[in-house]
This record gives C-alpha cells, sequence and structure tokens, in this order.
C-alpha cells in the first residue's frame, strides 16, 4: 500500500487502486445488508415508541418514550441519508470521483457521519442520566422532570450536533475523502501546526458521553441490585420485573456503545494525540505517503472501526426495544442468580424511570 520508496504520481495512483481494491474487497451486499437491516429496524422501534406515547396508561412512561424515538428517528435518519451514497460508491467500482467530481457531496457525507455518529452517543447519554436520576433523586426527578424538558433536552441536542458538524462550512476543520477512497469523515491526524481542533472535540465530546453513559448505567445497575436484594414483598412482583428488565437492556446497551465506539475514538485518540508523527489517512496524504507502515495500519484500523461504528445504528433499536422480551427470556436465570429478583410469569413492562420512582416508595 505504502512504498519505502518515492514513486512518481501514475505509481502512486496504481498503488492507491490496488489498495482500494484490497481493502474494500467486501461485496456491495454488505451495505446494502446495513441499510435494510437499519431501516427496518428502526422503523419498528420508531413506530412502537409511537404507538405506546399516545397508549392512555402510559403516562408515566413519555420521557422514556421521547428519548427512544428520538433515537430510533435519528438513526433511521442517518441510515437514510448515508446509505445511498454507499451503495452509489460500491456500484463506481469504489471510485469516489466518478460519484462526486464537485466534491461536495465528500462535505455532506463527513458531515452526516459527524452528526448521526455523535447524535447517538449524546442521546444514549441523556437517556442514562435520566434513569439515575430516577434512582437516586426520585423527588427531583418526579417534580422536574418532565416531557416538555424531555423534549427540550432532545431539540437541544440536535440542534447542537449539527451546529458542530457545520464547524468546517466556517473553517474550523475539515471533510476529507478517507482511505481507500470510498468514505470522507473528519480530516484525523495532526498537522504541522499542531492538534487539529476539529476532530479533537469530536473524540473528547465522544469519549466524555461514552464514559458518562456507562458511568450512569453502571450506578443504576447497582441501585437496581441493591434494591433487589432486599427482602421485597411478594406483593411487588412489578418491581421485580422492571428491575430484572432494566438490568438486562442496560448491560444491553453498555455492550453495543462500548463494542461499537471504543475501537474508533481511542484510535482517533491515538491518532490526534499519541503518536509522534502525523498519521493522516485522507487520500491526498495516504497516497504520497513513503513513511512506515505504521499509517497504512492505522487506515486500515480507522477504516474497520468506522464500519464497526455504524453498526451501532442497527443495533440500537434492537437493543432498545425490538429485542427486549427475547433478551429477557434468554437470561432470566442469569439475572434472578445475580439479583436475587423473581421473574416468573414475566410479561412486556416498558422500562420507564417514572414507573421506577413511583415504586420506589413502596415498602
Amino acid at each position: 500500500m505504502w512504498s519505502n520508496t518515492t514513486l512518481s504520481s501514475g505509481e502512486r495512483s496504481n498503488d492507491s487502486v490496488t489498495g482500494a481494491e484490497q481493502c474494500t474487497s467486501v461485496s456491495i451486499a454488505f451495505p446494502v445488508t446495513m441499510m435494510v437491516t437499519g431501516i427496518v429496524g428502526n422503523t419498528l422501534a420508531l413506530l412502537l415508541a409511537y404507538s405506546s406515547y399516545h397508549k392512555q396508561g402510559n403516562k408515566k412512561k413519555k420521557s422514556f418514550l421521547i428519548i427512544i424515538g428520538a433515537l430510533a428517528l435519528t438513526d433511521l435518519t442517518g441510515k437514510l441519508l448515508t446509505s445511498p451514497v454507499v451503495i452509489s460508491v460500491y456500484l463506481a467500482n469504489r471510485q469516489w470521483d466518478r460519484v462526486d467530481s464537485s466534491g461536495n457531496l465528500c462535505a455532506y457525507f463527513g458531515a452526516c457521519m459527524t452528526m448521526f455518529g455523535l447524535c447517538p452517543l449524546l442521546l444514549a447519554n441523556a437517556m442514562a442520566i435520566e434513569r439515575t436520576l430516577a434512582i437516586y433523586a426520585p423527588h427531583y426527578y418526579s417534580n422536574h422532570v418532565s416531557t416538555r424538558l424531555t423534549k427540550l433536552v432532545v431539540l437541544s441536542i440536535w440542534v447542537a450536533v449539527v451546529f458542530f458538524a457545520m464547524l468546517p462550512v466556517v473553517g474550523v476543520g475539515k471533510y476529507s475523502l478517507q482511505w481507500p477512497g470510498t468514505w470522507c469523515f473528519i480530516n484525523i491526524g495532526k498537522p504541522a501546526s499542531g492538534i487539529n481542533f476539529f476532530a479533537s472535540a469530536f473524540t473528547v465530546l465522544g469519549i466524555i458521553s461514552l464514559l458518562a453513559t456507562l458511568a450512569c448505567n453502571v450506578a443504576t445497575i447497582r441501585g437496581l441490585v441493591v434494591r433487589c436484594r432486599r427482602k421485597v414483598p411478594s406483593s411487588n412482583t412489578q418491581w421485580e420485573r422492571i428491575a430484572v428488565e432494566t438490568l438486562i437492556q442496560l448491560l444491553g446497551i453498555m455492550c453495543v456503545l462500548t463494542v461499537c465506539w471504543s475501537p474508533l475514538l481511542i484510535l482517533m485518540l491515538k491518532m490526534n494525540y499519541i503518536e509522534s508523527s502525523p498519521a493522516d489517512c485522507s487520500i491526498s496524504s495516504a497516497v504520497s505517503s513513503i513513511s512506515s507502515t505504521e499509517p497504512q495500519s492505522d487506515c486500515n484500523s480507522l477504516l474497520t472501526a468506522i464500519r464497526l461504528a455504524s453498526l451501532n445504528q442497527i443495533l440500537d433499536p434492537w437493543v432498545y426495544l425490538l429485542l427486549r422480551t427475547i433478551l429477557l427470556r434468554k437470561a432470566h436465570q442469569v439475572a434472578n442468580a445475580v439479583t436475587n429478583c423473581s421473574v416468573e410469569g414475566l410479561k412486556e413492562i416498558p422500562v420507564t424511570a417514572e414507573t421506577r420512582v413511583h415504586l420506589k416508595g413502596q415498602p
């Protein structure tokens, strides 16, 4: 991919094409399958959240459903806006120039990747904070957390992420075609003038959001386990069902977020801060690079990491909503052993912080 000797422009171009073909040997069936799975899953999740939100008996879980619906809508929109571009590039024999001769599509695709990457992380963080408040500050939660506030938080996240993704338009940061020339993202790596501010800001926001989500979920799980290990009266079976369901769901959320996002965020952190030399994976830099094979490894790893992060849009609806009952049925024996909660006669009960607040006051 990179040579230790200086290549002519023609040789570099041929080497780039060969490397691109090797790195993107995945069939077009891969992006098509990801698009269809993501659209179907998020559409079902959105419809179920909408239906549950408008049921008469679901007044106490509206805040939870608003965030679930916002997450599904965000992931669905992301798939609809980015997947056609990816498929078009594959149909063009993975040659970006044939699809985007003007270069404007690259900026659009990079902005979408930034928006629909950062937004689910922030929404998951908001959901984790909401649950933690419900467990550890029930009085404050019941008095201050309303559906209106939840909608305002969701809207604020959307607006803030859009403004952040538009910063390269005013000259802060840059979106560039990434190795091996089939996708665009934030230009990563330390420029000669110092740290790449925009890439660093994305990395820091993502890491802080991920760590805060994990910390809140761990705290919530701890509170639920402590509550379940107490001698719960047999009449309080609803709390047991909600607690076990919440434990399973939070564990699933933590696993998906960690597995999907940790590789990308850690790699971006490494490329922006830790590397002693610039590791720029934009096509112009990658093709002309004559250094060691370390940039090659980083750029191939970046491609794998961004694909893994894209899976988050597909897995979110299944973890948050659609596979809840299946997960409970498969894992109820393990959960029972860990929490001492009975799950006999388990039926689908939506996980809502509001319901937990209501039940917290019961003996």
